[in-house]
């Protein structure tokens, strides 16, 4: 029975060569297409996927990547050599096939390209070493600062197999050199930024000679993949551990489990690297050192099979991730779209421009007073609806609230109606008492009248923020254009406001000006009064006689008023000392009234009680006449003085203030940042597009 070749002993699959034809090895050039495209504009919008190499410091993070390329090509030493991520693009070619890349001017069979210097081909892997070097220095410093900006290299060769590799700087504990004290969680923080993408693999790598309980790199992957579905440990150094140990535990997994496996590597020691000892020949010495200390173990551990595993990882993650990567592709370019219109076209003609645009902001305000905007807030109310609860809300509930008889007492009423009457008593309750203190009442009605006006001004206001925000996005592509319409509005409305507080004032000034007792509504009242003054009037004529006898006899005085201690006769006659009559005194026996104490309450007469009623239910009924005509009227001045005013007036006020040729060239100047977001938005559209033709050339019946 023969059994089917399988990816370790199949010479098809041997490191150095392509993986067997398919539509599966087509999967990560599509991806490194992917990157290149987004990496033309400079943007993180998409989560690729790759895979990001983490460890700790000098854990042989870069050597692993040296034995996938198969060539020297990283800054090597002690301390932090990796400042930057360098994000690396493995292209496997066909020795001497130049069809497959625009590049058949290349020297050699594998070369390098740098992104940031564009098309410029590497055929020396020593320059392409110091180019990293300059770079990292470049942005980083010359010492040992630390920088989260990429380096993008793609390296063509037909000794690699594709991939797409993220180097990390190694986790360190100590600052040194100009490194900032919080360097830890500085290049932690990068670290994370990059393994935090779901769609990334995460290669944790830890040194053999160390414990793999304290490895730094699978607590970091931890923290972000708990369950270890996209984690791959990889133990280097394996031919450094101490004599009479081994790492048979750790690569069987009995130590610590990982959903992806383990795989051992040997690297290149530093005096190899100093001896200029070549990739190819530690291989082989890898695998002779494999055979020899791990034989049941060889065949799944060392460079070879690590560069096998993780082409076979990445392809399979990629095509899991392929469907959710192109929706996430079509959204974002149906944004981006619509960012882009939302920026405009260049201005061409600008007499047309600043017409349409003056034009589309009055309608739009006007369109949010009559509630017919195209933006309609659902948070809170706004425009018109504001304004009519402002009037039968607001306005209405205040002067409901107001007490007809506020601010009056009893005192106070018989105090007007007996400062009304003069020196003479009266027998009447007289109407010039009334018509002091309904005034008094009726002119509490001003301030929240004025109230209202300021109200429904602060919403006019308003309205133009609504409306520069969302109504009219293209007025924020030019900023002079749009501080001067509102500048143009608020003035508008500023010389309309001290018009409309005159016509409120007035209002009730006018109400003030006539008191009517003749009107219809406050005839039941007046009827009210008339009785009781009737009333009044024949209980004084019954009364009369009964005061005749009292006229005819003046001498002899009332009762207790003869001869009695409290009178004024009777303390004269006793020879006591009246108010102002005591010794020294020129006036022995007169007094003086201005020292006779006012009561400040007392019990009321039956008729002053009376008095007070009636005319507290006239106030009331006629304060109540005039507040209805206020909360009808103040609304209508309002709209006609200052709504109405400022809507059929927008338009022209715009017109005349802005639409001059000196002045076009300053309004429609563009924001400064207009024209770089309008390319950046290009650009990105472009790029959107370009990717989703990248992924549409693959055949989904290809994949599964």
């Amino acid at each position: 029975m023969t059994l089917a070749p399988s990816r370790d002993t199949d010479p098809l699959y041997r490191f150095g060569s392509a993986e067997k034809p398919g539509a599966m090895e087509a999967l990560i050039p599509v991806v490194n297409k992917l990157q290149d495209v987004f990496n033309t504009v400079g943007a993180d919008v998409i989560q690729l996927p790759q895979i990001a190499v983490v460890g700790t410091q000098s854990s042989g993070k870069s050597s692993v990547l040296e034995s996938l390329v198969g060539r020297d090509l990283l800054p090597r030493g002690t301390g932090v050599v990796t400042r930057r991520p360098l994000i690396l693009q493995l292209v496997h070619v066909e020795p001497g096939d130049s069809r497959k890349h625009e590049d058949g001017d290349r020297e050699g069979e594998e070369w390098g390209k740098f992104l940031h210097t564009k098309n410029k081909i590497y055929s020396d892997f020593d320059e392409i070493r110091q180019e990293i070097e300059n770079e990292t220095e470049r942005i980083s410093g010359n010492n040992k600062g630390i920088s989260d900006e990429p380096i993008h290299l793609k390296i063509f060769s037909p000794n690699v197999v594709n991939l797409t590799l993220v180097d990390l700087p190694g986790i360190t504990k100590v600052p040194v050199g100009d490194q900032p004290k919080d360097i830890e969680i500085q290049i932690r923080d990068l670290i994370l930024k990059h393994i935090s993408n779901p769609n990334c693999i995460i290669l944790a790598v830890t040194a053999a000679n160390t414990d793999m309980a304290t490895s730094e790199a699978l607590k970091v992957a931890r923290e972000v993949d708990p369950d270890g579905r996209r984690t791959l440990a990889v133990v280097t150094k394996l031919d450094l551990m101490d004599a009479g140990t081994d790492a048979m535990d750790v690569l069987m997994g009995r130590v610590i489990p990982v959903k992806l496996g383990l795989i051992g590597v040997v690297n290149r020691s530093q005096l190899d690297i100093n001896n200029k000892k070549s990739v190819v020949d530690a291989i082989r010495d890898e695998h002779a050192f494999l055979q020899k200390k791990y034989p049941s173990l060889a065949n799944r551990n060392g460079t070879k099979y690590l560069a096998r595993t993780l082409n076979r990882l990445l392809m399979h993650h990629i095509r899991d991730c392929l469907p959710e990567l192109k929706t996430r592709i079509n959204v974002l370019a149906a944004q981006y779209q619509s960012l882009l219109s939302s920026y405009g076209e260049p201005v061409e003609d600008q007499s047309a421009t600043l017409l349409q645009l003056i034009t589309k902001f009055a309608t739009e305000y006007c369109n949010t007073i009559e509630g017919t905007a195209k933006y309609i807030e659902t948070a809170e109310l706004c425009g018109g609806a504001r304004i009519c609860y402002i009037f039968h809300e607001t306005f209405g509930r205040t002067l409901e609230s107001v007490d007809p008889l506020g601010g009056l007492s009893t005192i106070d009423i018989l105090t007007a109606i007996r400062n009304a009457t003069g020196p003479r008593p009266s027998l009447f309750v007289p109407e010039i008492s009334f018509e002091l203190l309904v005034k008094k009442q009726v002119k509490r009605l001003e301030e929240p009248s004025l109230r209202c006006v300021e109200l429904v001004h602060e919403e006019m206001q308003r309205i133009i923020q609504h409306c520069s925000n969302y109504s009219t996005q293209e007025l924020q592509r030019f900023p002079k254009l749009h501080e001067a319409i509102v500048e143009v509005v608020t003035s508008l409305l500023r010389k309309r406001l001290p018009i409309t507080n005159e016509m409120v004032h007035n209002l009730v000034a006018i109400e003030l000006a006539y008191i009517n007792t003749k009107h219809p509504d406050f005839a039941d009242a007046c009827g009210v009064m008339n009785n009781n003054i009737e009333e009044q009037r024949r209980n004084r004529m019954r009364e009369l006689p009964a005061a005749g006898p009292r006229d005819k006899a003046p001498a002899a005085g009332p009762p207790g008023e003869q001869e009695g201690t409290g009178t004024w006769r009777g303390m004269l006659k006793k020879g006591e000392d009246t108010p102002g009559s005591g010794p020294g005194s020129p006036l022995k026996g007169a007094v003086n009234l201005l020292d006779v104490p006012v009561p400040v309450a007392r019990k009321l007469s039956s008729r002053e009680q009376r008095d007070c009623e009636v005319i507290e239910r006239l106030i009331k009924s006629y304060f109540l006449i005039v507040r209805k005509n206020i909360q009808d009227s103040v609304p209508k001045a309002v709209m006609h003085f200052l709504v109405n005013h400022v809507k059929d007036s927008l338009q022209s006020e715009l017109v005349g203030q802005l639409y001059k040729s000196g002045l076009l060239n300053d309004l429609l100047t563009e924001s400064e940042d207009m024209a770089q977001r309008r390319k950046e938005a290009a650009d990105m559209l472009q790029a959107l597009q370009r990717a989703s033709q990248v992924i549409a050339e693959i055949r989904e019946t290809h994949l599964w």
